[in-house]
């Protein structure tokens, strides 16, 4: 979070521009190649196939991320339109659409006690997924904003994303342990090449006079959006998967992968999907939304963690809670009966 508001001020103050920014672009889209070959070498082919069998756990996820997002933000949207800019808006749009991360989605569920190689398979298949279903629904709903799924977006997707995705899976059964043994490569790519994207945005908006063009208002607007969109994903997720059925490890899993939003995946499909267009500005509520929604699953994570202590202390302290409950009279029957 330091980081990026680092980058944002850095950008503000001291923006790239002319043929440094082209270059520094060229490198940005190779560091965003370096990300997907990675994320594809470090995936086992194994987890994946062993995860597909909880078919209801990930159609629930699923369906969350790419339905239940999009929905609330379009009625977000419609209800507050009158006070955000169309571009803002857009951005809100945009991060409805994107795929679950990958890193704290796995941690969270972790740390909360869920099911996580349920989490490691939902999380990365949404990303895996994301790479067509995102670019579609920003067709669809961009359409009358000027944005539309064209041959280009869908050549630079693939050649950018896709392709370096499956060639890491190519290359996962040689190279796949030592990406997983050296982690902090992969974070290391992961967060640099976010940051260098949200620094050649950002530059490129400041350029175009990005803090002259939204109000305070606006502003304010923006960050209740994100916050009431991340509560309402949070609640539906939670009671939702309790009325599904589903089991405590699965509710956590639903949740910390139902609600999550990349910002590793979504700064570089902004830039190939809104080419041209104020990046900057559409990403800014992405990041923040990035950042809240880091801030209360921490805290959501702690609270399972801890209910799950006590229920453990509880059951050691009281040996008899799991015994089978006997009906009333049944013992005595019992006894008269011997």
């Amino acid at each position: 979070m330091l980081m990026l508001l680092g980058v944002v001020a850095l950008a503000s103050f001291l923006p790239i521009a002319g043929r440094p920014a082209e270059i520094f672009a060229a490198l940005a889209n190779g560091a965003i190649a370096l990300l997907f070959f990675l994320h594809g070498a470090r995936l086992s082919r194994d987890t994946v196939i062993a995860g597909l069998s909880h078919w209801r756990l990930h159609l629930t996820i699923l369906l969350a991320t790419y339905a239940l997002f999009p929905v609330l933000a379009l009625a977000l949207d419609y209800g507050l339109v009158s006070a955000l800019t169309p571009t803002l808006a857009s951005g809100i749009l945009f991060l409805a659409i994107l795929p679950s991360t990958v890193q704290s989605s796995i941690a969270f569920t972790s740390i909360a006690g869920g099911n996580v190689p349920a989490a490691v398979c939902a999380a990365s298949g949404s990303n895996i997924l994301g790479i067509f279903i995102t670019p579609l629904l920003a067709g669809l709903l961009f359409a009358s904003r000027g944005v539309g799924f064209s041959g280009s977006v869908l050549i630079t997707i693939v050649t950018q994303l896709l392709l370096p995705f499956v060639l890491g899976q190519v290359l996962q059964p040689w190279i796949g342990g030592f990406v997983r043994r050296h982690r902090f490569v992969l974070s290391f790519v992961d967060r640099g090449s976010i940051l260098m994207v949200v620094y050649l945005a950002f530059s490129e908006a400041v350029t175009g006079g990005l803090w002259r063009q939204f109000s305070a208002t606006a502003l304010l607007t923006m960050v209740f959006v994100d916050a009431a969109l991340l509560a309402l994903v949070l609640l539906i997720t939670t009671y939702g998967s309790r009325r599904l059925g589903f089991s405590k490890e699965d509710e956590i899993t639903i949740v910390f992968c139902g609600s999550k939003k990349s910002l590793a995946t979504g700064v570089p499909m902004a830039t190939v999907i809104f080419a041209g267009q104020n990046i900057g500005a559409i990403v800014l509520p992405l990041m923040l939304f990035h950042q809240i929604q880091l801030m209360t699953c921490a805290i959501l994570a702690q609270r399972y963690a801890r209910r799950l202590k006590a229920l453990a202390a509880s059951k050691e302290e009281d040996p008899t809670e799991d015994w089978p409950e006997i009906e009333p009279g049944a013992q005595e029957a019992s006894s008269r009966a011997k």
